[in-house]
């Protein structure tokens, strides 16, 4: 059982994920101790506080960009349900690759992190039911079902080359799986009263988008644009605006416009205007002259369109959500006055089901599902790895922060006092939940894991 199995060579895309999201993590754990730290100091909390209720604008004449049901959104507002947009929508990119390319899109290979997720789901649902029935916290039910990628590929990122990348991309997938259950939790459970026009609208411009996709559109701006026209309609009919994000991101072209063996023949017949006489010339620091400029901007406008609009659309736009959109998000919603809080408040109420769901739910779940599916030989274990790598892994599951902040807002953000004391404890669960699995899965991890030394030999060997 404990056997450790053979490595073999991952998806190239999933080495991509893992690069960009475990750097992404540390700039998502400084923004979230930095918010925590401005919210505590008397002399400053007030300013940060009162900074999120600003409102924003974005006006042409009468008609503001930037407002919901006619009124200008506060910059909270703008952050959640705009610049989060652009969160899902880099979501919904990674998902569309991931299944045309990626862990997704082999049934086999993926249906061990789809099963770990679906019990990674149900389970901390279920323990957060069974903790707040007939108390006024229960529609907070998804609160601790999500994994943040980011976070947890950071923790994996301390460990080095001693974690396997194989559990690396079964996390990455993990939280993948995650993110569509997410969706589709906000799409169904937190939509409000429904303008229909507004959403027939967008119904239609998503039409748009799927026929320019058929049609071969391959302009960003096309998508892009419409996409903004999706968002706000999104934003004005009652559902809520991060799910334009996701369905515009499945319209956009996975297909390059130049195959690569067309590409291939544009670079060598402009590289073969540029004569081996003509080398001397080109070391020394000179303007080009205009045949040569031409024949470079072939080679540049061939590179662009080897690429396809979406890979090209998630490439560019992980560096803005990881480093900015993100950390962003964490550090207006992290912030929690702390002083006057009863510490004995974060062991009971809506604090509690969220810190049982998110360390014992998350870890049961995953751990249970996975477990199951590899004794009824549906799937195969993750090569180089056994089941207490497994289980700590599962642990690292409970790190739920982003998305978990989110649906916490979603769920309590509306309403008075009562809303904004569950609204706070509820971020405190997160917090303390997210640390607690983040913690005791580096432990186990780094007590399970192959030592550097048995690494470095096990390279040398192969």
């Amino acid at each position: 059982m404990n056997e450790i199995q053979a490595p073999n060579a991952p998806f190239y895309a999933a080495r991509q994920a893992l690069r960009r999201h475990s750097n992404g993590g540390n700039i998502l754990i400084a923004a979230t101790v930095i918010a925590l730290i401005v919210a505590n100091i008397p002399a400053i909390n007030g300013y940060y506080f009162d900074f999120w209720n600003q409102t924003v604008r974005l006006q042409i004449g009468d008609f503001n960009i930037f407002s919901h049901g006619g009124h200008p959104m506060t910059m909270l507002e703008f952050i959640n349900d705009a610049l989060m947009a652009i969160f899902f929508f880099s979501i919904g990119l990674e998902i569309k690759r991931e299944v045309l390319v990626g862990e997704l899109s082999s049934f086999r290979q993926a249906l061990l992190p789809i099963m770990g997720a679906i019990g990674g789901m149900i389970v901390p649902v279920v323990i957060f039911i069974a903790m707040s029935r007939g108390t006024g916290y229960m529609n907070g039910a998804a609160i601790p079902m999500a994994t943040d990628i980011a976070f947890s590929l950071g923790v994996l990122a301390m460990l080095g080359s001693r974690v396997p990348v194989s559990l690396k991309i079964f996390l990455t997938t993990l939280a993948v799986v995650d993110d569509i259950g997410g969706i589709v939790v906000i799409a169904v459970f937190y939509s409000g009263h429904i303008d229909v026009m507004m959403l027939l609208g967008a119904v239609l411009i998503l039409g748009m988008l799927l026929l320019g996709s058929w049609l071969h559109i391959k302009s960003k701006i096309f998508y892009l644009g419409l996409g903004g026209v999706v968002w706000f309609l999104f934003l004005n009919s009652g559902v809520h605006p991060t799910i334009a994000g996701v369905l515009v991101a499945f319209c956009v072209p996975a297909t390059p416009v130049f195959a690569p063996k067309k590409y291939i023949k544009s670079i060598r017949c402009a590289i073969s205007h540029f004569n081996q006489d003509d080398d001397e010339s080109l070391t020394r620091r000179s303007i080009l002259d205009k045949s040569q400029m031409n024949w470079l901007k072939e080679i540049e406008s061939a590179s662009d369109k080897v690429i396809s609009p979406l890979q090209d659309l998630e490439d560019s736009l992980h560096p803005i959500v990881n480093n900015f959109i993100v950390p962003l998000f964490a550090f207006a919603n992290a912030g929690i006055f702390l002083l006057d809080i009863d510490p004995a408040t974060v062991v009971e109420g809506v604090s509690l089901a969220i810190i049982c769901g998110l360390v014992l739910g998350k870890f049961i779940g995953i751990f249970a599902f996975s477990w199951l599916t590899v004794k009824c030989r549906l799937a195969p274990m993750p090569e180089m790895s056994n089941w207490k790598m497994m289980a700590s892994i599962a642990v690292l599951g409970g790190i739920g922060f982003t998305v978990s902040l989110f649906i916490a807002n979603l769920s309590f953000a509306q309403g008075g006092s009562e809303s904004l004391y569950l609204l706070n404890h509820s971020k405190i669960g997160i917090v303390v939940g997210s640390v607690l699995s983040g913690l005791i899965g580096f432990l186990c991890l780094h007590r399970y894991l192959p030592s550097r030394s048995e690494v470095a030999a096990a390279e040398k060997q192969e």
